[in-house]
């Protein structure tokens, strides 16, 4: 190509941040600077992607880059710089250059449109092939094991490449040019067993364990009340609901009513499970007396095809096949993801254990969302969402923030980025903490950072807190609930002032109480507690917490009806001697919002033993169609509320119904009431709203409605759970501003 010695030939330097390795950027950018005859190269970089084009229409590849990017590929920064020409002829794509790492990987994205036509066309050679993939598609963050994303820092390592398969990565005008995870039936990874058999299993009423992309799953037939019996008992699951695979968009409509909202969210890339309301077209005990249902679709090829092969050989007249497909975790452990253990530990669980050989580096659980006032809000996140980052208001000093004791999370800050882990579950278990010190330690790896501070909760005795204080660093330890405000805060890129209603199970208070429904004034590393609830005692401690009955007691005593509670709740043995427990001193209290839901539920005799965190809130919740306010049913005095008033009615043995829509209408009214004349006394008209009870929907939509009407600006969790799956980020803002404000101090003395 003859470019003359013209001024407007010149050459310009493009370093492209973000999330952009692993996703067919750079065969992108090679086929964009072919179209537009530039030469120049484009390669990986610890930073991203570097990019030099020369040529006369430079500036066109400029604006043209950002507009046309793979589906996967996330563009933070872009900056442009004119160097020297050097009179390139060709476009090229050079070898990864190495350095500390300060780019980022993918998540994890469900198998695309055009791997899943060759997936079904029996001209393709990856015909029937339950490990297709491609840029645009397949596993990144559960296989690979640093940065740069190149195949040889993954679990494909170990497979060599056919001749096929290695002209497809090297062709730049491929789908799989560099597609890392890029396999096919000649060289890749190989299935244990024969699909058909899989899903013979499946239709027989067996329960079959099959490696997922995150960790080993459970399946079997969701229409069968009897199996899905049968897997509660083996996996000792009483209650929890499982979620629901259906093969495809339209065979939503067979099993529940969903919204064009709840539905894109469905067929997103990341495959969540999206919460839904039940039509009860399945198998009763799924999600036993719960209104809402998990749905999910195909993730990976291989749920693809067990859904073909159920279809064809396997057809049901009048109604698609639906599949209970659940995390393959016993006794609340971390998921599997090793083949021995898996085939060990799910023996007396699954009939057929459905293993492959390519090996799950990162394990991530399945992740969970719903939609809360128009918008995705997260119960769970983690697989198809981490690790991409929240983008914070300001570069930050490198932070790891270590989550709470349930839900656990760990979050590590790098730049303007807060990289916050998938869900890693509860640290009550050795395997729990095990999983939970893997996963600090990948991230810190994976990120190539050294945090100069670890922020921890409050609590003395988290096993979050006992590691942090193992790693030697500098500790900032954060108040539980000013975290959950903070997380909010942060995503939302604010420093405060800001209000923030926290309506949570439990947390470690300043003043060493048990707080859990807190109004907080959040500005910078600070807060003030303006107010909580009403304390209600706890009898029996945190035993209180798993039996409901006991909050719907402990009401009664504080109504002074605490003479009736022995035959109000007769079933329990307990409730003879509970009143005179009541009446001693020392009965510890909480101000917790969670233990207000127990209340409620133990008074209208539902669910009077949990056997679930939240089963007896969601059972309540499962009630309501319609709020209603129960008038002058709280009471405001010195920053606290009091729902009082309202206990009265629903002790008097209503209607569990209209129990159920009075005591959600009325906590929200009273919780809009009670940040409104916050607002009025303090001129802050911003409201973070937080914790384990913002996951009800019903509650979340009616205050940020009221809040709304009331000139308020509320602000829920979008990119991060309102549960303990938040705090961590929390805390690493809180950490974070603590340090630059420490840094501004020390700048000014």
């Amino acid at each position: 190509m003859d470019r003359g010695t013209s001024a407007a030939v010149r050459r310009l330097r493009l370093h492209v941040r973000g999330a952009v390795q692993g996703v067919g950027f750079r065969p992108y950018v090679y086929g964009l600077a072919t179209r537009y005859r530039l030469g120049g190269f484009v390669a990986n970089d610890p930073h991203g992607v570097v990019i030099e084009v020369e040529g006369e229409r430079a500036a066109d590849f400029v604006t043209a880059l950002p507009l046309e990017k793979p589906p996967l590929a996330r563009l933070d920064d872009i900056s442009v710089h004119a160097v020297g020409a050097i009179a390139s002829e060709q476009f090229c794509i050079r070898a990864s250059e190495q350095g500390r790492v300060s780019t980022r990987i993918v998540a994890d994205a469900a198998t695309c449109k055009e791997c899943l036509r060759e997936l079904f066309d029996p001209n393709s050679r990856f015909y029937h092939y339950p490990f297709i993939n491609c840029t645009h598609c397949g596993p990144r963050y559960t296989i690979a094991e640093r940065l740069p994303y190149d195949r040889a820092a993954t679990a494909m390592k170990r497979f060599a490449m056919c001749r096929a398969c290695a002209d497809d990565y090297a062709n730049p005008g491929s789908r799989r040019f560099h597609a890392e995870a890029i396999a096919c039936p000649d060289c890749g990874p190989k299935l244990s067993h024969e699909i058909a058999d899989i899903a013979a299993a499946i239709a027989t009423g067996k329960i079959v364990a099959i490696k997922g992309l995150g960790g080993y799953q459970l399946l079997c037939d969701a229409r069968d009340d009897e199996v899905v019996c049968r897997l509660r008992q083996r996996k000792q699951r009483d209650q929890k609901p499982f979620a629901v695979m259906v093969p495809a968009v339209d065979a939503v409509a067979d099993i529940a009513d969903a919204d064009s909202a709840e539905l894109a969210l469905l067929e997103s890339s990341p495959r969540p499970i999206v919460l839904m309301r039940s039509r009860e077209r399945l198998a009763p005990a799924i999600a036993p007396e719960l209104s809402r249902l998990g749905v999910m679709l195909p993730v990976a090829p291989l749920h693809h095809l067990i859904f073909d092969a159920l279809n064809t050989a396997h057809a049901r007249s009048g109604e698609s096949w639906a599949i209970v497909a659940t995390s393959a975790n016993p006794g609340g452990e971390p998921l599997l993801i090793d083949n021995r253990e898996a085939e060990r530990r799910l023996a007396g669980i699954a009939d057929l254990v459905v293993t492959h050989d390519r090996d799950i580096v990162t394990r991530a659980d399945d992740s969970v969302a719903a939609v809360v006032s128009g918008r995705t809000q997260f119960i769970r996140r983690a697989r198809g969402y981490v690790p991409e980052p929240v983008r914070l208001a300001r570069s930050v000093p490198p932070i790891l923030a270590v989550g709470g004791a349930l839900k656990s999370t760990v979050t590590v800050t790098r730049g303007n980025e807060a990289f916050v882990s998938q869900h890693i579950g509860d640290l009550d278990t050795a395997e729990g903490v095990r999983f939970f010190e893997e996963t600090v330690q990948h991230l810190l790896s994976t990120l190539d950072v050294e945090p100069v501070i670890v922020a921890h909760d409050l609590h003395p005795n988290m096993a979050s807190t006992r590691f942090a204080e193992t790693r030697g660093n500098r500790l900032i330890a954060v108040q539980h609930h000013h975290a959950h405000a903070a997380a909010v805060l942060a995503e939302h890129g604010s420093a405060g002032p800001a209000l923030a209603l926290v309506l949570d199970g439990f947390g470690h208070g300043s003043d060493g109480g048990n707080w859990g429904g807190e109004l907080l004034a959040c500005d910078g590393a600070h807060f003030r507690r303006l107010g909580h609830l009403a304390p209600m005692k706890m009898p029996g401690g945190d035993r209180a917490a798993r039996e409901p009955w006991r909050m719907g007691a402990s009401v009664l005593h504080g109504l002074g009806q605490g003479d009736v509670i022995a035959t109000r709740f007769k079933s329990q043995p307990q409730a003879l001697r509970l009143g005179a427990m009541l009446d001693q001193p020392g009965v510890p209290a909480t101000t917790s919002a969670g233990r207000l839901f127990d209340a409620a539920a133990g008074l209208l005799g539902l669910c009077p033993v949990q056997s679930y965190e939240g089963e007896a809130a969601m059972k309540l919740e499962a009630l309501v169609r319609s709020p209603h306010i129960a008038q002058d049913g709280w009471i405001i005095e010195r920053g606290v509320l009091s729902l009082a008033p309202l206990f009265e009615r629903l002790a008097a043995r209503i209607d569990p119904v209209e129990g159920a829509e009075l005591f959600h209408g009325t906590l929200a009214a009273a919780c809009v009431d009670w940040i409104g004349r916050t607002a009025r006394a303090t001129g802050i008209s911003s409201v973070a709203l937080s914790g384990g009870c913002f996951l009800n929907a019903i509650l979340s939509e009616e205050i940020v409605r009221g809040c709304i009407a009331a000139g308020l600006s509320p602000l829920l969790p979008r990119q991060m759970p309102p549960n303990d799956g938040g705090l961590s980020l929390g805390q690493a803002w809180i950490a974070a501003l603590t340090l630059l404000e420490q840094q501004d101090l020390e700048g000014t003395a």
